[in-house]
């Protein structure tokens, strides 16, 4: 996928931990991912030119302002401390000997105005506040994301709500702790060694980020088991899970000299970060007004208590599609109007779930970027999918319009059990007496805009940043070390061989999983693992500079769907260790990065990562284990809310690329071969955009952003698209309204409000679940989720 939803954004917002929905197609990610550790890049474009420094504070992308409160401080709660009672794991060399007050600091504005170039190595890091509470953080989070990810509206917990949580949990701690030592096999420790602090607070939020999210290895997972009817069984399925997850350690502790330590190497997003953290420790916003704690609780109660109505007692109001309503018995107003398998024009909701579940929080994305992306979903979705559509391009005239279901030639849905052997295999005579598979328009030209979307990211990097990249890895090579690398010389740094040893367990065992439970033969895994070994350095360097990262499903998908054609199974796991295994190394080198400005201790980071990883997998793979085993119809219409969109789109992406094969889906004889040229097309699409902001730099073009526009796409199916409208609306009221003409309320309680919404609206429909398990809302108007009933039962020329 190359749009993701709920992707973690930058850790100033609510960046989702868990990939909802899943694209079946290639990613360029505007927003890093369910997965993606708590420094990790929103992808949001051009952060390093948007982020600008004013007198008191950042400018966020766009010119919102996130700025340092003065003259404000909270009654009973304490800077952050010197205390020396515990000292932190502190290797003294000559280059670590650097006084705390010299005037020496990074080289870059960008990172002086967010970052201290200051460091007090006896503040103590891991301590038993940073176990108990990563601990409680990473089973709380990795059991909710899990748990929606399977629902239809995917909502997902992200590091804000750790962060905004930890600090005043951290504080009762430092309070009511007793402060004894204690001596366990001559290492003293206690429970409370002082006043919470900074570092603590960093280490607790990527502790419970770290992969907190549904991991990708899970969609395959649940497709075996759903829809293959193979199941891997629970013991496997760990492996993989994890062998896939920390692979990428390995990697990202092989690149720290290239991709962490350099100053050059920014990794903008992690300044969001630094800021907000070092904003609740050094200058606290609380004061006698409200308290971003109250506001939390306040809209964790409210949303907590409000989504029973749209959950339980009247799920209409989910989505309010007033074409439905005008025109029930009309299929052309029920396909526009309806929200998951139409159009969504004029449908709207009083439900937070469906504003923030599948896209994040609006607070989170800049308003510029915002209208970007809303133009691009109008260009696609409202003007050139009924153009096609209707025009019975592909003869997708009798299917529904918008759907990531496959279909037959005659409309019919697509059984893939009559062209597959016994061991899942495609049978060659079997298929060519079946048919071949169809998919709706929209579907088709998901597939070619996702093309053209990866190819205009690297034609729009290299126009707008191309000299810059060059120019910092020039200065990465001949730099001196700034102040941030000298204050870390003053840490134990984690010994290479220690991601050595990581590196060759988690291949051996990956190896192992695929061989054995016949997922995937044991050179293709080798080859597997030479696309991230390839590729993570490259892209982690346009990354930490550009804020973008370059996917490679396309080039996953295209490699194992030509080698291995008919083997579904072995496509989606060829994909998963070629392409998630980078993704998790960058999400890891952002997280590494983050702890470098932040001064933690090297190892206290690979520890609370690695822990943080096995517990969030462990706790996910049994969340999707309980769901699977006792949901009745999961992952169909009639398991609503469980008909988990996400994995629907995975399962169909399987058989197209793995089953089918790229080969017959896009060859010369394939009604969808002229996708392929939009490859060409992405490639010329920035070019006149980036002629035009050059040309009049002070126009309106100067806020159009040509990979971002057409990234929406990327999520279309399976995301609802009456969420991407909600979510719009709600972007403006927050981040141009209320941004506008009430900064400084925004700026207080913007993310507080849109965590605790998040926060509420998560408890409420595990407590429902558990409640209504076995009851069911007598039947009335209300009750009915969805009043489009036309737009899923076939297309327009069928009626």
């Amino acid at each position: 996928m190359y749009f993701q939803m709920n992707k973690k954004a930058p850790f100033v917002g609510m960046r989702p931990a868990s990939p909802t929905p899943t694209s079946p197609f290639p990613q360029v990610p505007i927003e890093s991912s369910s997965q993606t550790p708590i420094g990790s890049s929103s992808q949001t474009p051009d952060f390093a030119d948007q982020l600008r420094t004013p007198d008191n504070g950042i400018f966020l992308n766009n010119g919102q302002e996130f700025s340092f409160p003065e003259d404000e401080k909270t009654p009973g709660v304490e800077p952050v401390p010197k205390d020396n009672s515990e000292k932190s794991n502190v290797k003294k060399t000559e280059e670590g000997n650097v006084s705390d007050d010299t005037e020496e600091d990074s080289p870059f504005d960008i990172v002086k105005c967010s970052v201290s170039n200051k460091d007090d190595p006896t503040m103590y890091s891991l301590t038993f506040r940073v176990w108990f509470l990563g601990v409680i953080f990473t089973g709380v989070l990795s059991f909710v994301n899990q748990f929606f990810f399977y629902r239809q509206n995917q909502l997902s917990l992200g590091g804000s709500v750790v962060q905004l949580l930890a600090f005043p949990a951290g504080y009762v701690m430092s309070r009511v702790l007793p402060k004894r030592q204690f001596n366990t096999f001559g290492w003293k420790w206690s429970l409370n060694p002082g006043a919470f602090n900074i570092k603590e607070h960093v280490l607790i939020s990527i502790f419970a980020t770290a992969s907190s999210g549904s991991p990708y290895a899970i969609d395959v997972v649940t497709i075996k088991k759903i829809w293959y009817k193979s199941d891997l069984g629970f013991a496997a399925s760990l492996l993989f899970i994890l062998t896939s997850q920390m692979m990428g350690y390995s990697f990202a502790g092989m690149t720290r000299k290239l991709l962490v330590y350099p100053a050059a190497m920014i990794w903008p997003a992690t300044l969001i970060s630094v800021t907000l953290f070092r904003t609740f420790h050094e200058i606290q916003n609380f004061g006698s007004r409200m308290t971003r704690t109250k506001m939390f609780w306040l809209c964790f109660t409210g949303s907590f208590v409000w989504y029973f109505v749209p959950n339980f007692v009247m799920p209409a109001l989910t989505y309010i599609s007033l074409l439905c309503y005008m025109a029930p018995n009309n299929v052309i107003a029920n396909q526009l109007g309806d929200s998951y398998n139409g159009l969504g024009m004029l449908n709207f909701t009083l439900d937070w779930s469906t504003i923030s579940s599948n896209m994040g929080s609006p607070i989170a994305y800049p308003w510029v970027m915002a209208c970007n992306l809303f133009a691009g979903f109008v260009i696609v979705m409202w003007i050139i999918t009924p153009i096609g559509y209707y025009s019975n391009v592909w003869g997708s005239g009798n299917m529904p319009i918008y759907t990531a279901h496959l279909y037959k030639t005659n409309g019919s849905a697509y059984n893939i059990h009559e062209i597959m052997t016994l061991d899942q295999h495609l049978d060659e005579a079997k298929y060519a007496e079946y048919g071949p598979v169809r998919m709706t328009f929209q579907f088709a030209m998901t597939y070619g805009i996702g093309f053209a979307a990866v190819i205009t990211l690297l034609v729009y990097i290299g126009l707008h940043y191309g000299q810059e990249i060059y120019q910092r890895v020039r200065q990465s090579r001949q730099q001196d070390e700034d102040i941030h690398m000298k204050l870390m010389r003053r840490y134990e740094e984690v010994p290479h061989w220690w991601y050595m040893v990581l590196f060759v367990i988690t291949f051996a065992l990956s190896i192992v999983v695929c061989e054995v439970y016949h997922m995937m033969p044991w050179y293709w895994v080798l080859v597997s693992t030479i696309i991230p070994l390839v590729f993570t350095v490259p892209i982690g360097i346009i990354q930490a500079i550009s804020n973008q990262q370059p996917g490679l499903n396309v080039i996953t998908e295209f490699i194992i769907g030509y080698g291995m054609p008919g083997n579904p199974i072995a496509n989606v796991t060829f994909k998963v260790y070629g392409y998630i295994t980078m993704t998790q190394a960058l999400n890891l080198v952002s997280d590494l990065k983050l702890g470098h400005y932040m001064k933690i201790p090297p190892k206290h980071m690979f520890i609370v990562q690695l822990v943080g990883t096995v517990l969030a997998s462990f706790i996910e793979l049994a969340v999707a284990y309980w769901l699977m085993n006792s949901v009745a119809n999961i992952c169909t219409p009639e398991g609503y809310p469980f008909t988990c969109i996400s994995a629907n789109t995975f399962y169909s992406a399987s058989v197209l690329w793995g089953l089918i094969g790229p080969g017959k889906l896009f060859g010369s004889s394939s009604p969808y071969h002229p996708v392929l040229y939009l490859f060409f097309v992405g490639a010329l699409l920035p070019v006149p955009v980036w002629y035009l902001q050059r040309r009049y730099p002070n126009s309106f073009w100067r806020h159009i952003n040509v990979p971002v526009a057409i990234s929406i796409s990327g999520a279309m199916p399976p995301m609802p698209a009456a969420s991407v409208v909600n979510w719009f609306i709600g972007c403006f009221v927050f981040n141009y309204i209320l941004h506008k003409y009430r900064n400084t309320w925004w700026q207080r309680y913007a993310f507080s409000l849109s965590a605790g919404l998040d926060s509420g609206l998560a408890i409420s429909g595990i407590v429902q679940f558990g409640l209504f398990l076995n009851v069911k809302m007598p039947e009335w108007w209300g009750s009915e989720a969805n009043h489009c009933k036309l737009a899923a039962t076939g297309g327009f020329l069928n009626r």
